[in-house]
């Protein structure tokens, strides 16, 4: 009896406790990276403000990169995004997918994805470099892809269709994503010293999610003297823009720095 008597003692009890609701809400923005992608979700952390929460899920893609497994990710898209935190309010969510949306196209990934999760505003890497080829007055674009020619050959053709020529064009021809993704910087830096040096290109683009640019874009810039642009730095200043932000300070990029040169003039 004394030891029962002990224990009931030391028993603990339930006990409900208030709590209050925090009103305070980052702004929160969401992200569908590719299965195969190793590279976006920490580009993003470098190119995106401190306060602002970007929120990541996945979808299915191929092992290799092909128009029909391109094709293939249409089918998942809005399960992705239904993956996304129901109690969040996405400002924006992005597909992070260039040759995807070539394939899949712009229109059709705005409503796969809003069927899956409520936001205002979609976007992706080819909505998102037109965009930025607008803001800086670029109409004639240098292209280093690292994929084969039917890939590249569509993404080519829908910026044409936005009035952006492609005036000069290299690519590494690796249609495997877990070779992609372990292409050099150095290499990056070497195949862009002399693209479309005899074409007048306004600006080069890095295109691919996957390949690691950002180290390779400070570089090439000041060789060519002229904006270079990837995959990763347009999505993450479109999303920015999309959501009302301006990307992290002090990148030393040149989108990064003319977006702060007008944010700071608007003051």
């Amino acid at each position: 009896m004394a030891i029962g008597a002990a224990r009931a003692r030391h028993a603990c009890a339930d006990v409900n406790v208030p709590y209050d609701i925090d009103p305070h809400r980052p702004k929160q923005i969401g992200l569908i990276a590719l299965q195969a992608d190793e590279t976006i979700e920490a580009d993003m952390r470098q190119l995106l403000p401190l306060h602002v929460e970007y929120m990541v899920s996945r979808v299915p893609s191929g092992t290799s990169v092909t128009p029909e497994t391109l094709q293939d990710m249409a089918g998942h898209l809005t399960g992705a995004a239904r993956l996304m935190p129901r109690g969040a309010e996405m400002a924006c969510v992005a597909y992070g997918c260039t040759s995807g949306t070539a394939e899949i196209g712009a229109d059709r990934i705005r409503d796969l994805v809003q069927a899956g999760v409520a936001t205002p505003h979609v976007t992706e890497p080819v909505s998102a470099l037109i965009a930025a080829c607008r803001h800086l007055g670029i109409t004639r674009l240098g292209l280093l892809s690292p994929y084969i020619a039917s890939v590249s050959d569509r993404f080519r053709a829908v910026l044409t269709a936005s009035d952006i020529e492609v005036v000069a064009f290299a690519s590494f021809n690796e249609p495997v994503e877990e070779r992609v993704v372990r292409i050099a910087a150095q290499s990056v830096i070497a195949a862009a010293q002399d693209l479309g040096r005899d074409a007048q290109v306004d600006a080069l683009f890095l295109s691919c999610t996957n390949l690691r640019t950002l180290p390779a874009i400070p570089v090439i810039e000041a060789a060519r003297g002229i904006p270079v642009l990837s995959s990763n730095l347009v999505l993450a200043w479109h999303m920015a823009q999309l959501a009302g932000e301006t990307l992290a300070p002090d990148l030393p990029f040149r989108l990064a720095t003319r977006d702060a040169t007008l944010a700071a003039s608007s003051r």
